[in-house]
């Protein structure tokens, strides 16, 4: 990563930093996954970037080299259903602080991608952080590998709706899916719009 902003933090004192990013967050199906990763603060590697630049393959060896590198990570796992009983924005924050309270280790500062969360700590909610950022670029490595892999099994479970391919997002296929054979209790989440509005169809059926 080029202009990895943790030096500049690093130089005002701030040696541990912990990153925190999502995945998740917009899809109709699956769960939302944050992982928060902190890196020994001499680590560097250039291959480590946002997550969404990267491919599948070049995403899931990275995640094995950030796991045997980080002094600490954790990944933290929120399913639809409480998704659909929190809100988006607030299953989100849980996630983010239940992953930060997994680093066992201590730290200096927190940052996140644009999430401002409760901590005691200091913390930065940074503006497209997963670019800027080794650390939260790891945690986004992280959350989309282990993300991508829960899809994939769903997918496996539930082949009509094309998980593999779309992960949860609202593609064509995949509201096609919706219309035939309606939402999936425990993997689709019935507060969002396009879901809810094809339960109400289906139950119009009946």
């Amino acid at each position: 990563m080029k202009n990895n902003i943790d030096q500049e933090y690093r130089s005002k004192g701030y040696l541990y930093i912990v990153g925190i990013d999502e995945a998740g967050r917009g899809p109709l199906a699956g769960p939302v996954v944050a992982s928060a990763v902190l890196l020994p603060p001499k680590y560097e590697n250039p291959l480590i970037d946002d997550s969404k630049k990267l491919t599948a393959n070049q995403r899931k060896e990275l995640a094995s080299e950030i796991k045997n590198s980080a002094l600490s990570y954790k990944i933290v796992i929120i399913e639809p259903k409480l998704i659909d009983e929190l809100n988006i924005y607030q299953a989100t924050k849980k996630a983010f602080e239940d992953a930060l309270s997994g680093i066992n280790v201590p730290f200096d500062i927190v940052l996140t991608d644009a999430m401002k969360i409760n901590t005691v700590h200091p913390y930065d909610p940074l503006i497209k952080g997963d670019a800027r950022s080794l650390s939260i670029a790891a945690a986004s490595i992280l959350a989309k590998v282990t993300r991508d892999e829960i899809m994939i099994e769903l997918d496996k479970k539930y082949p009509h709706y094309d998980f593999k391919r779309n992960k949860g997002y609202p593609t064509k296929k995949h509201l096609e899916a919706l219309e035939t054979y309606g939402p999936i209790k425990g993997v689709h989440r019935f507060s969002y719009k396009p879901v809810a509005k094809t339960q109400y169809q289906q139950l119009k059926l009946f």
